[in-house]
């Protein structure tokens, strides 16, 4: 009856605010609109970003994330303009007197390959004016001509040179936003959900560059659209496919290479893409004899067609696998699946819509041919999303909708894999949840100088039945036994039956989210805002970064949603004409119910994972800058975050003390100190040089802090959690690019890159491991690196 109560509370809360929106906003006598959509002229590509306004007037906006754009203004002449970073302007005469369309089409500023001057996107006043704050985007181009490891373009280790965002040590997948954790990482892949976002255990990302439109991510004022994750939100779009003519991309390196192709279907209506990758690791590895053997493949698809000019369906998908042996005696693999069939329709010049449904699969398998027995898992969802923006008037755009998703966790199956084995079948239990919510966000500007951002999501997770709860003695799955000083499993009394689609637990949460731009004068503003997110469901680890064989968990009975507050204030400045930026922001963040498991926890083929946690709490606060030189043939960046990620895990109803006594520790991902210098310098049209510089303060780590004598064996104590450090990791990337002479009308063009990871060989710790040398007896450390000096050569083509 409570949550009944509070929901039609909360609702009518929900109703209220549509109504203070209505009557907050009259649409202006003689006043018309003007819409359409931004495409690339080179291949019909929808533009998402791209700025649109009136000259000589503050009305303007940007396109969607299908290049759809709405204006409306008084009746009069205008001269609108159109840019995007890496093309040109494009000003068009405009005698607003009626609801217009116009469809238009922007050239690119260079055609070499993937060569783009970079610029900073206009009007900047309109970006200084958007109260957007704490996002990153990144400039597939820009990415394309960084230094990497390995010769591969690499997404994510390029957000990573971006302020506040971090890996967790050479060779790991994922990345960490503000002091969180990788599961508080919302990936998205054309809406799709990505769990596992690396190839070959971290050295590369799932995104295949030639196939990117746009990435954006939100560090901090996450939209209410989203919902989900208390960390970050990295929004991916695939490339739609060439209109216009059939085109080939790809790239051919020592590790790995690439293809992509894209055309026109349907006479121009619609088009497709089709973009692949696979390493050769494992066919070098065998030829040299080798019987280990690791490598990768993915690809990317999609298709669209235009029913009308107010309907168009999309279709997309990725499949990427993982695979690893060690001789005869195991082997082990991961990959995503995903699928998304969406529909856009435009009603009127005003609302524009996306519905979606989308699914997606995350599974591993591991092999041991010893015991001949094989585990398997996998993670299953089903999405149906409905999304909606009115454009209502120049001062008041509406974003609202709805969305919906099914999980299906499999934490593993034991199959034996001949009638000899010594291992027994075993299944854990199947885990089921629903996970929906709604979301109204406003973007209104009050004055000329002031714009705010306002939005409320209320989400709702089902926990499902199908399976056996067990029941504890004073509802406790954990307890403390203070005579050996450890926590131990609660004592179980039974259990209790759920059917399926049952529920076994509800949550309800409200989430606010509000931002604001105030523009001090035509160079600079400032912003505030501030989120609150719900997460409802967990990754559990013991392992300083993520593997394929980490639990993920629902919210349930004994595991709470984790819900965040974050609030940022940033200082925005354009200088020198718009040659240079500069970006401050300062922000705090806490999270209640952060799980973390206890001493001597054993999560792998664990059913009843509620005995290995205890539930507290963490907080992350910093300060980011990142200053930006946009125009010239030098090119670049400084980022520095200066930061603290900490976690309280008191023992609560378990008793005892918590982890380390209660009191705050680091979490594994705090870095201090994060300064990352990325620059490009164009010497001409054949040459191009680019270079990386990192430093970062040492992760967090446990080290022993002493040993004891038990029957003959030297047993090490330990001190507390994540209370020493790694040495601080640092090193220098360089490229080069070369351009061959080639005729300005030859379709073909390629490029050749030279690139040198880690050029001065800093052995970088990956892991430091404790133990006693066996010839002398003495305590010893090793420090584990994974990478030295790494050369890597690319050609990269185009046609």
């Amino acid at each position: 009856m409570l949550l009944k109560k509070n929901i039609k509370m909360e609702l009518r809360g929900y109703c209220c605010l549509f109504f203070l929106l209505s009557i907050g906003a009259v649409m202006a006598q003689g006043t018309y609109t003007i819409s359409g959509t931004i495409t690339d002229k080179g291949n019909g590509e929808t533009l998402f970003g791209a700025s649109v306004f009136l000259k000589g007037t503050r009305l303007g906006g940007v396109t969607n994330e299908y290049g759809f754009y709405s204006l409306t203004a008084p009746e009069g002449t205008y001269t609108m303009v159109i840019s995007y970073m890496g093309f040109r302007d494009v000003e068009q005469q405009l005698v607003l007197d009626q609801n217009q369309k116009r469809h238009l089409e922007l050239s690119e500023i260079s055609t070499n390959l993937e060569e783009v001057v970079v610029t900073a996107e206009e009007p900047e006043r309109a970006l200084l004016k958007k109260p957007e704050m704490s996002v990153a985007k990144m400039n597939i181009a820009t990415v394309k001509r960084m230094p990497v490891v390995l010769g591969e373009v690499d997404i994510l280790k390029s957000l990573q040179m971006l302020p506040g965002v971090t890996n967790n040590g050479e060779g790991t997948g994922g990345f960490h936003v503000r002091g969180g954790g990788q599961d508080q990482n919302l990936v998205l892949l054309d809406e799709a959900i990505i769990y596992n976002t690396s190839h070959m255990f971290g050295f590369f990302s799932v995104f295949n560059a030639d196939a990117i439109k746009d990435v954006k991510l939100y560090k901090g004022g996450i939209p209410a659209r989203f919902g989900g994750r208390v960390s970050s939100v990295l929004d991916v779009r695939q490339k739609d496919g060439n209109k216009k003519r059939l085109a080939l991309t790809g790239g051919i390196g020592f590790i790995s290479s690439r293809l992509a192709v894209e055309g026109p279907m349907f006479k121009e209506k619609g088009s497709f893409l089709i973009a692949g990758r696979r390493s050769y690791a494992d066919l070098l590895l065998k030829a040299a004899g080798e019987k280990n053997s690791v490598g990768f493949y993915d690809l990317n698809l999609k298709t669209n067609y235009s029913i009308d000019s107010s309907n168009k369906l999309y279709l997309s998908g990725y499949f990427g696998r993982d695979n690893f042996e060690l001789g005869d005696s195991f082997n082990s693999g991961y990959g995503n699946t995903s699928g998304n069939l969406r529909w856009n329709h435009i009603f009127n010049d005003k609302l524009f819509s996306n519905l979606s449904l989308i699914a997606s699969k995350y599974d591993y398998k591991i092999g041991i041919a010893l015991d001949e027995f094989d585990w398997v898992s996998s993670i299953n969802n089903y999405n149906v999303k409905y999304d909606l923006k009115y454009y209502w008037n120049d001062r008041f755009k509406l974003d609202f909708g709805a969305s919906g998703i099914y999980y299906d966790f499999d934490p593993g199956q034991i199959k034996p894999t001949s009638d000899n084995s010594p291992v027994n079948p075993l299944a854990l239990d199947r885990k089921r949840a629903f996970e929906s919510g709604v979301y109204a966000n406003v973007e209104h500007k009050l004055t000329d100088e002031l714009t705010v951002q306002y939005g409320l999501r209320y989400s709702m997770f089902d926990r499902l039945g199908g399976q056996a709860m067990v029941d504890y003695a004073e509802d406790r799955p954990v307890v403390y036994n203070s005579v050996l000083d450890i926590y131990e499993r609660g004592t179980v009394i039974g259990e209790t039956d759920f059917e399926k689609g049952k529920t076994i637990e509800r949550f309800g949460n409200l989430e606010p989210r509000a931002s604001l731009a105030y523009e001090l004068n035509e160079r600079s503003s400032i912003k505030a805002g501030f989120s609150r997110v719900a997460q409802y469901i967990h990754l559990l680890s013991n392992t300083s970064s993520a593997t394929p064989l980490d639990v993920w968990t629902p919210s349930g009975r004994y595991v709470a949603p984790q819900l965040s507050n974050q609030y940022a204030l940033g200082y925005f400045r354009n200088l020198k004409d718009n040659r240079y930026s500069l970006e401050v922001e300062a922000y705090y963040k806490n999270v209640a119910n952060r799980i973390d498991y206890i001493d001597g926890s054993d999560l792998i083929g664990q059913n009843t994972i509620e005995t290995e946690i205890l539930n507290g709490e963490s907080r992350a606060y910093g300060l980011e800058l990142l200053l930006r030189k946009n125009e010239g043939d030098f090119t670049g960046w400084i980022a520095y975050t200066l930061s603290k990620s900490e976690q309280r895990t008191p023992g609560g109803a378990a008793g005892g003390a918590g982890i380390n006594n209660g009191a705050w520790y680091n979490t594994p991902f705090d870095r201090t100190h994060d300064i990352s210098i990325s620059g490009s310098y164009r010497l001409n049209d054949k040459w191009g040089f680019s270079t990386n510089l990192v430093f970062q303060t040492g992760r967090p780590v446990t080290y022993p802090n002493g040993q004891y004598q038990y029957e003959g064996l030297s047993i090490a104590s330990y001190a507390d959690r994540n209370s020493d450090r790694l040495p601080a990791y640092h090193r220098l990337d360089l490229a080069v690019n070369y351009k061959p002479n080639r005729r300005p009308d030859k379709r073909l063009k390629g490029e050749w890159v030279l690139g040198i990871y880690n050029a001065y060989g800093r052995k970088n710790a990956a892991a430091i491991s404790f133990g006693q040398n066996i010839e002398t007896g003495a305590n010893e450390a090793t420090r584990t690196a994974i990478f030295g000096i790494v050369p890597s050569l690319t050609y990269n083509f185009k046609f």
